[in-house]
């Protein structure tokens, strides 16, 4: 792998939609300026699964709800000057957190054996040991790890992760006017 002199940045989806990353991507042709002024290290954008380095921002889309979830998070703030969670699940869990307010076993109860469109003659639930273990509730990655910036909106507009990037990136402090973070 080439050595760059560009800053690196990574992301990465965890209990979420991947909706954050779409508005990534909806950047549009600005995502040419992105790659002349960053590479991308760990990321679904160029399908590392492992860090190459060191990276100067790291951006997290979704909350922890299983122990993957949890290790992913810490392996980035090991890795990232700046964390950002970027969206609502990564903020307050989002859709996700809904089941904070239910008992896990009855959760899953009630997907895998007794739901209405159940159908799961062996009766189990699924327990293979590659399947990551779920917590207790999902939490918010700034539970998890400490989180430099947050970026609301479900998703973020493109607008807003464009601007929130140059200004890390650039060393200038992220300061995002009203029209960027208001939701109607």
């Amino acid at each position: 792998m080439p050595h760059t002199s560009k800053p690196k940045v990574a992301t990465c989806s965890l209990a979420g939609c991947f909706g954050c990353h779409m508005s990534l991507l909806d950047i549009d042709a600005r995502i040419l300026q992105l790659a002349e002024i960053v590479e991308f290290d760990r990321s679904p954008i160029n399908d590392y699964k492992e860090f190459q380095g060191h990276c100067r921002v790291g951006l997290i889309e979704g909350g922890c709800c299983n122990e993957e979830n949890v290790h992913v998070l810490r392996d980035f703030r090991k890795h990232c000057d700046v964390l950002v969670s970027v969206g609502e699940c990564a903020i307050m869990g989002g859709i996700p957190a809904m089941r904070n307010t239910i008992d896990l076993k009855e959760c899953l109860d009630e997907a895998y054996l007794n739901g209405p469109s159940v159908y799961n003659p062996g009766g189990r639930v699924p327990d293979d040991p590659e399947i990551p273990l779920l917590l207790n509730k999902v939490y918010c990655a700034h539970e998890v790890v400490k989180i430099d910036y947050h970026l609301p909106g479900c998703p973020p507009s493109a607008d807003t992760i464009w601007e929130a990037l140059v200004a890390l990136l650039s060393d200038n402090p992220v300061s995002l006017p009203y029209e960027l973070v208001k939701y109607d």
